[in-house]
Formats: C-alpha cells, sequence, structure tokens
C-alpha cells in the first residue's frame, strides 16, 4: 500500500513542511521519533499520513511531547503494516454526537452543498486534535467520511485552516 506523509510543523518562525519516510517503523513511538526529527524544538508538530487514496491518519506533537492520533477509518489497521502500526490500537472517538458527526453535511446551506457521509467510514483516535487550531472534532470526521472526499483533500482543507496549504502542497509537487 503506498503512502505520502508530510509533517508540518511551526515554531517562532512560521510554518514548514517536510516529507517523512515511515519505512521500517515499528510502533508510534518511533513514528513520533521521525516527526520530532523534522524540527525538534517546534511548538507544533502534525504530521498527515494518505494511504491509497482511502485512509488519513493525522498525528499531534506539543512542543515534542503528548503524541495525539486520528485516523479516519479503522480498517486501515487491517489493511497494511503501517495501518496497523498508526491506528491498530485506537478507539473509537469518545464524541457522544458521533452519530450527528456522520450525518451531517456540512451545514448550513441547500441540500447537496457538500457530500454525504460516508456510512462505511469507522474513525478512530482523538478527532479533537485539532479543535484548539480551528478544525473541532465534528468537523474533522465529516470531512473524513465525506462522500468522495480524498485524504488529500482533507489534509489540504486542514492545512488551509492552519495557514500551511502552501508548505504542505509544494510536497506533492516534488
Amino acid at each position: 500500500m503506498s503512502y505520502f506523509a508530510a509533517a508540518a510543523v511551526r515554531d517562532a518562525g512560521g510554518w514548514t513542511a517536510a516529507e517523512v519516510n515511515l519505512r521500517g517503523v515499528t510502533d508510534l513511538d518511533e513514528v513520533a521519533e521521525r516527526l520530532r526529527d523534522v524540527e525538534p524544538d517546534a511548538d507544533l508538530s502534525l504530521l498527515f499520513v494518505e494511504a491509497d487514496d482511502a485512509y488519513l491518519v493525522v498525528l499531534r506533537l506539543d512542543e515534542g511531547e503528548d503524541l495525539r492520533v486520528f485516523g479516519s477509518d479503522s480498517a486501515y489497521a487491517e489493511e497494511s503494516r503501517l495501518g496497523s502500526v498508526l491506528v491498530g490500537d485506537l478507539k473509537a472517538p469518545d464524541l457522544d454526537d458521533l452519530g450527528e458527526a456522520r450525518r451531517t453535511t456540512g451545514g448550513g446551506g441547500a441540500e447537496g452543498d457538500q457530500p454525504a457521509v460516508d456510512p462505511e467510514a469507522d474513525p478512530v483516535g482523538d478527532a479533537d486534535l485539532l479543535a484548539d487550531l480551528g478544525i473541532p472534532a465534528q468537523r474533522l470526521i465529516t470531512l473524513c467520511t465525506g462522500e468522495g472526499m480524498l485524504p488529500a483533500d482533507v489534509t489540504a482543507e486542514v492545512c488551509q485552516v492552519l495557514g500551511c496549504t502552501d508548505e504542505v502542497e509544494e510536497l506533492r509537487e516534488v
């Protein structure tokens, strides 16, 4: 299974991005270490792992500590070794309104403005890991479960809110 792993790290100078090689990782601690290596003094480090236009995993480190992980679908753990490392031990998000997030289409506009959500998707992990950055859990889940939304689309939407779109998209062009 192919993947694209992009780190977006923020320090006093702003956002920078780097591709991260996850070949051979055996556990989340090793993934976190590779993320730390991108910029050891970063205030915030995010890693977006997109696999086969089907799965997205977002990892977060604050000042190099307290790893938090969210996965768009638990099926990724069954599909690949890397998926097993990244989301294999994660549980469904602890949200009282998870069902509502799955039914929500983005709200606010006329029916059909946003794609319907995928009832097959089973998000796992900490859906609230980007809430303080402007992407609440419900929005992240809705993005990840939106029918027709590819992992790259979700990453682009998240990066647009964060202000690091150019840095991450530049990695795709290489």
